[in-house]
Parts: C-alpha cells; sequence; structure tokens
C-alpha cells in the first residue's frame, strides 16, 4: 500500500467509494489517478446532503441507469459538491462512507414480522403488515382515547401509543408525521431533539426569541475569538470545523478549547484547558464575573439592547442555590416572583442609571459574585491561569470592531442542567456585545442532518409546528389558547413578533384540517389532543415500565441504543404489545427481543411483543428538504428507488393513515372526526409528492388577500410571499409559519445555488433559503448601534437607506422602524431584549447556578449549601433507585462521539466499520497504573445500571483533575457500537447512563455520571 490512512479517505470521498476500489482491479494509488474518467462513464448526476450531522455538506451522486421505465438506477460513486459554500467539496470519513452505508448488507429489504414469543422473524407482505397494524392501532385507540377529561372538557387525546419520529427523514416526511400523530390524537410523539439539543431551544429562545443557532458555519471565519466548549467539532463536525480554522489562518483568530479529554479539536488550538465533566456552569459564570469586575462590558450595547437597567420584582430571592418560590414536595418553582416589577400601564420598570439594586445588572453582579477565579479553579479542575487566560481572550472583544463566537454541542446540552449551561454562554455574548455581530454568537451545532428541522416542525410531545405550543387541557377553548399564549409587550412601542400568533396558528389549524376548519368551529381547535402533562421521551418510556403504553411507532430511530438506562429502554419494550419500527436498516431496537449473549441477554419466549420491520427509503431515495444548523433548508433529489420492496418514509405512514381512515368510515369507534376531517387531500393520497407538502409549509391564500390600502397583493390560490401575509380570519393556510417563504410564486427557493459571497463575510443569501425569511444571521439589528451606525463598518449587515433596512443580510426588525425607534432588536421577546435575568421562561431560575450532576463525585455542592443537584429535576422513584454514589462507583464518566462513526448509523457501513471496527474507552494513564490496566486490556465498565465490556486505550488526552482537594478521574466511553452492524458486536454505551434529564427539556444527562472500571 503507498497510501495513507488519510489518502484513503480522500479517495472514497474525492474518487470513488473505497470499497470498491479492489473489486475495480486497481490498486489504491491507480485508482487515485483514474476515478475521474471511471465516474463520469454513462452516469448521472444528482445533487444532495449528506445524512449525518447538522453542517449540511452538498454532494453529488452519481448513478446508473438510462431511465428507461424497466430501468433501475444504481448509486455508484458519492461525492462532495465543490460549489456548496459550507463544504466546498469537503467530506469528512462520514461523508466519504455514504456509498457503504446506501449499500449497507444491513439494508431492509422487504417487510418482516416478529410473533408474540417468537425467536425468529418472518418475511409478510406489506398489505399483511398494514392492515395488521392499522387494526391493533385502532382496536387500543377505541380502547383507551380520551375524548373528554372528569372536568368534562374535551381533550382528544390517545396516551397509549407513541411515534418516536425520525431525525434525518426529510421536512415533507416530518409534515406528514405530524398530521399523521395530532389526527389520531397522539401525545407521546419525540424526536431526536429530545435527547440531543432540547436544552438549546429551551436556552436561547428565552434569552434571544429563537432557540436556533444564532450565526452560520461560514460566519465562524469572522470572528476573532473562537471557543470551543461542551462540543468536539473536529470531530463530530469536521467540515463545518474548517471554518474555524480559517478564522485562525485569514482572521488571525485565538481558537480555545475547554474540554474534559485533550480531543482532536484541541490539538489544532491556541489554548487547551481541561474541566471537570459537568462543572461547565461555574467556568462560565466565572467568566461572567471576570467580565463584570473588569470592566471588559460593551456597556454601550448592554444598556441600549438587554434588560441589564430592567427593575426585578420585589419579591425575587436566591438563597444558597434555591430561588423564589421553590415548593419542595413537588421539586417546582412557583415563577410568579421572577417577573419585572410594573409600572401603572403594565410596562417593566427601567432605571437607566444602573443604580438600583434590584436592577438587573446589579442582581446578576451580586449573583455571580462568588464565581472568582480560585471558585472556578477548586470546582472545575481548570487551572487557575489557564482560566485568567481564557476570560482576557474573550474580554478582548468587549470593544466594537472585534468579536468572539462560541461553538458548542451536546457536551452542554446532556446535562441536568444543560439549558442553563447554555444559558450563561449566552450571557456572556449578551455582555460583550457579540450577539447579531458577524463572527459572533452563540452556535448550537446540531448532531443530525434535519433535527433541526424536525423541531422546528413540532415532533415533540408538547410542540406544534413553528415553535407553537400544542394546547393544554387547561386552554379548553380557542380564545383560551390564544390569550394564554399570545405576549403583551413588556415594553412600549416593541415590534413583540409573537403578537402574531394567533395568525401563525390560525393559519396552521386551516392547513391541518383544510375546508372542515371553520370559524363556527373555532377552525377546529377541538380536535386537536390537548395535553394533561409531560410525555417526553423519558416519561413515556417510564409509563411503558408501568404498562401504560401498548403500541409504538419507531421511524429512523434508535430507542434502545438512544435512551438513558438501556436495560430499562429494552425492558419498557418488552411491555408493549405491539411495535412498528420504520428503518432502513435493521436495528437493536427491532431486534431487542433476540438474545445476543452478555450484549442483550433476554429471553425471547418471555416478551409478547408484536414487531413489524418495515423497510423504507435513504436520504439519496427522496425529495425533499432538510434543515441545517444555521437554518438553511436545502432541496435535494432523489438519485435511486430505494431496495427491494423498501417505500418511502411518508408511503409507509401514509398507507397507515389511509387504512385507518377507512376502518374509521366504515366501523366507527372513538371519535372519528379528527381523523377523518385531516386534510390529506394529495394528488396521490398514497404517496404525496414532496414539492405537494412543502407548499404547504409555505401557505397559501384562501382568498383574494388585500393590503393595509386595500391593495391586492395576493390572489385566491397562490403562494405567500411571507409570513408577513398570514391572517387569523381563516383567509391563509400555513403549516409552519418560519418556512413561509421557502416556496413561493417565485419557485423553489431552497433549490436556489448561487454561492455569490459579494461582502466576503459568508453571507450566501442566493445560496438556499433560511428561515426566517431567508435571514442568515439572527439580530443583526444588533449589529448597528440605536442610530443605525454599524459597531464594527468592517461587519455590517444591515444599513438605514432612508426609507428602510437593507444591506447584506435580511434584517431581523420591523423593516420601516427607522434609527432611533424605541423597538429592540430581539424582536421575539415582549421586550425587545437581550435577557440577563429570564424572567419567568426558564423551569429551574432565571440566573444560571452550579448544581453538580446526578451522580457526582462529591458529596456537597462546594457553591451551594441548599442544593447539591437542581432542584427542578424531575427524578422517578424507579429511576432513583438506579442512581449510584461514588463509594461504589468512584470514576466520573462521560460520552462522546469519534470522527470515524456517527451514532449507532455507520457502523453499518463496511468502510467506516473498517476505520474504527472495536469498542473501546479511554482511561487515564494515572488510573490505568492504579488498576494495572495496559492499552489494548478488555476492560468492563460499570454503573449502577448494567456493565459494558471494551478494548482500555490508556492515554495522555485524560488528567486527573483536583477538585475539592480530591483527585478525580474520568473515563471516556465513545457512543457508537451495538450488537447489529458491520463492525464487531459491542455494547451500548448508554446501558451505563442514567434516566434523568435537564429540568427545562428532559435531555438525559449522559455527560456526567459514576462508574467503576477494572480488567475483565
Amino acid at each position: 500500500m503507498q497510501i495513507s490512512r488519510r489518502q484513503f479517505f480522500k479517495i472514497c470521498a474525492g474518487g470513488m467509494a473505497g470499497t470498491t476500489v479492489t473489486a475495480l482491479g486497481f490498486s489504491p494509488a491507480v485508482a487515485l489517478a483514474e476515478t475521474r474518467q471511471y465516474k463520469l462513464l454513462r452516469a448521472k448526476e444528482t445533487r444532495n446532503n449528506c445524512t449525518y450531522c447538522s453542517v449540511g455538506c452538498g454532494v453529488l451522486m452519481y448513478s446508473l441507469g438510462d431511465g428507461a421505465k424497466n430501468a433501475k438506477s444504481s448509486i455508484y460513486h458519492i461525492e462532495g459538491d465543490p460549489d456548496h459554500p459550507v463544504s466546498r467539496g469537503s467530506l469528512c470519513p462520514k461523508g466519504a462512507g455514504l456509498i457503504d452505508f446506501i449499500h449497507s448488507a444491513q439494508r431492509l429489504q422487504y417487510p418482516q414480522y416478529r410473533a408474540p414469543g417468537s425467536d425468529k422473524w418472518q418475511r409478510i407482505s406489506w398489505d399483511e403488515a398494514l392492515d395488521r397494524i392499522s387494526r391493533l392501532m385502532k382496536e387500543d385507540r377505541d380502547a383507551n382515547f380520551v375524548e373528554k377529561n372528569s372536568a368534562g372538557v374535551t381533550v382528544n387525546r390517545w396516551p397509549t401509543t407513541g411515534m418516536l419520529c425520525s431525525s434525518a427523514a426529510s421536512n415533507e416526511t416530518g409534515m406528514l408525521d405530524q398530521r399523521f400523530s395530532r389526527a389520531l390524537g397522539m401525545v407521546g410523539i419525540d424526536t431526536q431533539a429530545r435527547l440531543c439539543h432540547g436544552p438549546t431551544v429551551a436556552a436561547l429562545a428565552a434569552t434571544f426569541g429563537r432557540g436556533a443557532m444564532t450565526n452560520n458555519w461560514v460566519d465562524i471565519k469572522n470572528a476573532n475569538i473562537v471557543l470551543v466548549m461542551g462540543g468536539n467539532p473536529a470531530e463530530a463536525h469536521p467540515v463545518g470545523f474548517k471554518w474555524a480554522l480559517e478564522a485562525k489562518v485569514k482572521n488571525g483568530a485565538k481558537l480555545i478549547v475547554v474540554d474534559p479529554r485533550f480531543n482532536r479539536s484541541a490539538a489544532v488550538a491556541d489554548l487547551y484547558s481541561p474541566i471537570r465533566v459537568g462543572s461547565d456552569t461555574t467556568f462560565l459564570l466565572g467568566v461572567v464575573n471576570y467580565l463584570l469586575s473588569h470592566d471588559k462590558v460593551q456597556m454601550a450595547y448592554v444598556k441600549a439592547y438587554t434588560n441589564a437597567n430592567l427593575l426585578v420584582d420585589a419579591d425575587y430571592r436566591f438563597d444558597e442555590g434555591i430561588f423564589s418560590g421553590y415548593n419542595e414536595q413537588e421539586h417546582k418553582y412557583d415563577r410568579t416572583s421572577w417577573q419585572y416589577e410594573r409600572d401603572e400601564n403594565g410596562y417593566a420598570k427601567r432605571d437607566p442609571t444602573l443604580s438600583h439594586p434590584r436592577c438587573v445588572w446589579n442582581l446578576l453582579k451580586d449573583h455571580v459574585s462568588r464565581y472568582t477565579p480560585d471558585m472556578v479553579t477548586s470546582v472545575c479542575g481548570t487551572p487557575k491561569q489557564d482560566f485568567l487566560t481564557i476570560c482576557e481572550l474573550l474580554a478582548s472583544t468587549s470593544v466594537p470592531d472585534r468579536t468572539a463566537t462560541i461553538m458548542y454541542a451536546l457536551g452542554w446540552t446532556q446535562h441536568t442542567a444543560g439549558a442553563q449551561i447554555i444559558r450563561t454562554a449566552a450571557i456572556i455574548q449578551l455582555l460583550l456585545g457579540n450577539v447579531g455581530m458577524a463572527g459572533g454568537g452563540v452556535n448550537a451545532l446540531r448532531g443530525h442532518s434535519n433535527i433541526q428541522g424536525y423541531t422546528d416542525l413540532g415532533l415533540l410531545s408538547l410542540n406544534l409546528p413553528g415553535y407553537l405550543p400544542l394546547p393544554s387541557e387547561k386552554q379548553p377553548t380557542l380564545q383560551d389558547y390564544l390569550v394564554q399564549t399570545t405576549p403583551k409587550a413588556l415594553l412600549p412601542e416593541q415590534v413583540n413578533y409573537w403578537k402574531n400568533t394567533p395568525k401563525f396558528f390560525i393559519s396552521l389549524l386551516k392547513s391541518f384540517w383544510g375546508d372542515n376548519a371553520q370559524k363556527g368551529n373555532d377552525w377546529g381547535y377541538d380536535w386537536l389532543p390537548k395535553w394533561d402533562k409531560s410525555y417526553d421521551a423519558l416519561a413515556y418510556s417510564h409509563m411503558m415500565q408501568d404498562g401504560k403504553v401498548n403500541g409504538y411507532i419507531v421511524q429512523g430511530f434508535n430507542p434502545i441504543a438512544a435512551f438513558a438506562d438501556s436495560n430499562k429502554a429494552r425492558d419498557a419494550l418488552a411491555k408493549l404489545k405491539y411495535l412498528v419500527v420504520i428503518d432502513p436498516l435493521a436495528t437493536e431496537t427491532s431486534s431487542f427481543w433476540q438474545n445476543h449473549g452478555e450484549l442483550n441477554n433476554v429471553d425471547p419466549s418471555q416478551i409478547q411483543t408484536e414487531v413489524f420491520r418495515l423497510p423504507s427509503s435513504c436520504f439519496a431515495e427522496e425529495n425533499g428538504s432538510i434543515v441545517n444548523s444555521a437554518r438553511w433548508l436545502q432541496w435535494h433529489y432523489q438519485g435511486a428507488e430505494p431496495p427491494g420492496e423498501a417505500r418511502h418514509d411518508g408511503v409507509v405512514i401514509s398507507g397507515i393513515f389511509l387504512r385507518l381512515r377507512e376502518l374509521y368510515a366504515k366501523e366507527g369507534g372513538a371519535n372519528p372526526a379528527p381523523i377523518l376531517n385531516m386534510a390529506w387531500d394529495y394528488l396521490e393520497p398514497a404517496d404525496p409528492s414532496a414539492e405537494e407538502i412543502t407548499k404547504e409549509a409555505n401557505g397559501r391564500a384562501l382568498a383574494d388577500l388585500f393590503d393595509d390600502q386595500g391593495k391586492l397583493i395576493l390572489k385566491k390560490g397562490q403562494l405567500l410571499s411571507d409570513f408577513s401575509q398570514l391572517r387569523d380570519d381563516g383567509s391563509t393556510a400555513c403549516f409552519c409559519w418560519i418556512y413561509s417563504g421557502c416556496w413561493t410564486e417565485l419557485g423553489n427557493q431552497m433549490a436556489l445555488r448561487d454561492n455569490a459571497d459579494p461582502s466576503g463575510l459568508g453571507c450566501t443569501p442566493g445560496w438556499a433559503w433560511s428561515w426566517p425569511q431567508n435571514r442568515r444571521i439572527l439580530y443583526n439589528r444588533a449589529s448597528a448601534d440605536e442610530q443605525g451606525k454599524p459597531w464594527d463598518p468592517n461587519r455590517e449587515l444591515i444599513r438605514w437607506n432612508g426609507n428602510k433596512w437593507t444591506g447584506t443580510d435580511v434584517a431581523d426588525y420591523a423593516a420601516t422602524a427607522a434609527p432611533g425607534s424605541s423597538a429592540g432588536p430581539f424582536i421575539m421577546l415582549s421586550e425587545g431584549l437581550g435577557r440577563l435575568f429570564a424572567i419567568d421562561k426558564m423551569a429551574d431560575g432565571p440566573f444560571p447556578a452550579h448544581y453538580e450532576p446526578m451522580e457526582s463525585p462529591l458529596k456537597f455542592n462546594p457553591v451551594y449549601r441548599r442544593a447539591i443537584h437542581n432542584p427542578a429535576v424531575r427524578l422517578y422513584d424507579a429511576d432513583r433507585l438506579r442512581i449510584g454514589t461514588a463509594a461504589e462507583f468512584p470514576y466520573v464518566a462521560t460520552t462522546y462521539a469519534i470522527t470515524e462513526l456517527f451514532r449507532h448509523w455507520t457502523k453499518h457501513a463496511l468502510l467506516n466499520a473498517i476505520a474504527q471496527p472495536e469498542q473501546f474507552v479511554e482511561i487515564g494513564e494515572g488510573l490505568a497504573k492504579q488498576k494495572g490496566i495496559q492499552a489494548g486490556d478488555v476492560v468492563k465498565v460499570s454503573s449502577k445500571r448494567g456493565y459494558i465490556k471494551a478494548k482500555a486505550v490508556v492515554t495522555k488526552r485524560v488528567r486527573t483533575l483536583m477538585i475539592e482537594g480530591h483527585p478525580v478521574e474520568t473515563i471516556g466511553v465513545p457512543c457508537h457500537w451495538g450488537f447489529e452492524g458491520t463492525t464487531k458486536k459491542g455494547f451500548l454505551a448508554n446501558i451505563l447512563t442514567p434516566n434523568i434529564g435537564d429540568a427545562n427539556s428532559q435531555t438525559p444527562e449522559y455527560k456526567a455520571f459514576l462508574v467503576n472500571v477494572e480488567k475483565a
């Protein structure tokens, strides 16, 4: 072999599938030279996007097949799209293996059925599968549907069958999922966001107004300081991370990495510093304290654009880890005292001088005062000088012409206080004046290719599309819902864009129910399910364990590999009457009933769950759109048909829904109205086209629309230009208001491919389409001062032309609100200001505070006396018994991803399996010496919930940290292997993790738990 490992991946990503090289008779060296000629021969080129992380890299797929009616295309080569403005032709090792994913030996070819108590699969037809599934669902719905609650309120919910939705299928599939599940009255629906970036939405929406990445991948190049913390983008988002390196090379930026491990991002950093798992809030609040105590704040920005000068209610208190309003029995807060003090008009009172003791500014200074450098070092294990250097570097961006950006991922979200870690980062950026700026922001690096899209589409138990909340049973009427969910401005003359909630919601109802939604029936409001409690994935798994759930539809999801405490999740599935798995691949969830020795030690004869395994298409076999982390909706095209008898996800969902509709039309049953009235009027109802569905998301006029001057702006039937045209009188229908503008009368905006960047700031408005309104940097009104002058002329994003805001980007502001207006730049918030103090929008406090992970190496909270752990977390009694202590499990563990593998998908791809064939864990040299473990030894890592076995990688990358005067050891646990796939069989890493989540989103605490380790 005359090539390196890196060159091997280059062959695969830039030439041909590496696994076909030998079969073609080429040596690798020859293959490198010969691929161009081979790949173009008789090939059809199709544009698509990588299906893995949320960078959304462009790919070009090459297939054979002349397009004749009986010819079936076959994709034989995939490479990066050189025109794509983010990836610029690059693919990472995961993307390099896409061809092996498509042609994996584990691709499902036909429907299969596992009978109760059986130890084998049997092949069945699609009609047999869908008829049986529909009958099981109808029987369960008829037996358990709740039309009215005990108070007589119409709630129309079905709590005993739920659905897990994909994170990589198209938006169009997601829209069908939403219609399907809500028509049936399901409340137990969720998506991968619950397990990864749920805290991002909770934190960023509460602070800025929207729960998404503030800037975009390419914009990272504009930063002067890049802080990577709570993530490892060099490993998890390699192509996106190139823009951080470009900031270093072309902008002289300093790259800082703070992480429990010296990881691949740290390897190219200017400064790396370690941190104890679960102590990030302390570190970041220490930065806040440093900025405030050293006067390193962009004061003009803070006074004009944050709530620093607003006064907080006199009843607000914080005492040693507990905020005012805490109920110890319920482990919940009454948040009434977390509001502003109001004047006679209901507006928040202000103190422009910042001298009032209850203004947010002074409360924040007092709150963070104990987070000194010494406290940070003691709690986090970070060397004091490292911490001070990082503070100084971040503080250097408190001037108008320098910016810092923060890149984070699951290392911040997957904690019991994950949302508050992110809140603290947002506070730092507000103090530095870095929000709304090119090269600034808080950049959440989403993990899955369309998890942003599925979050946007409301595929979570208590959500609806466009971040509208699903009604609760305490909102029995439409008027109740609109009054309770539509905010009133907290300061005069604010944009307060959520005031348009009635337009968004009624247009959604018209999209749901079509002509059946009329003013006389409140636009079909009663047909929506009304919730009584949270049905998030952790709660629903607990309900399964208690025998309160009978059916589960799992689409493109692998819950026993993804849910916390895998053994509990597996046992919960065994309590179901039926399980439907829709997936391109053979997953551990679909075969949870099979005995795989100690990897999955079960007795199939004792498991009575009926299991259906339905083969679906993958990314390369569908048309549609996905949304990357930067909110870009990118259209991709089908390059081949699914293999064997596999069907598109939408065809499968439609097949079940149409059968259920037919059964209810013929037989009646529990409230058929929502099912019969749901709009499903596609040209081919059994196979809706992606184009039809996307136009529903965009919205259209149902009658002629006129502006305030009586001018006709849209004719009946025309597609909306943007969401400003929505109405609350039933004259518009729009499935997802934030997507309005994605497909207009001008055509498919998501398919645009103009990568021009005239400003040089990485803003490419002609490539794809970004929500909202094709805006590339959120809150960009804050990039200029109150008079409209850019803080930094070299980073100008918008400008006032005398009549309206124009510029490089679409202004995130009222277009005609002139400079000097009282309206703040954070237009989705009712006060228009970035929130240093989050008022009542967070479940666990208006300010962040340090709490220990639920499993901690410490017996106390070193910062506060009254609360060791987050007081607002939900912990079921059964899970409390499965929480370990440091006496029994003395070492800290954390899970993470590696470059070559993506979650539990790429272990099915041969190229990736070759690159990382076998399960391992990382152990520091000190701990290894102490335990007599050498590199390559098989070790047993155990927690209160179970154990895994893996090869030991003994490394300097994981240090011993001194915490409160005691040594703390950390074990790194990659989370990719299982008992299905092409790699060597392995244990599911989440066997080890506790079943407890973030207080705001219930995202599980995968990143901090206790284990023991010993030689196996």
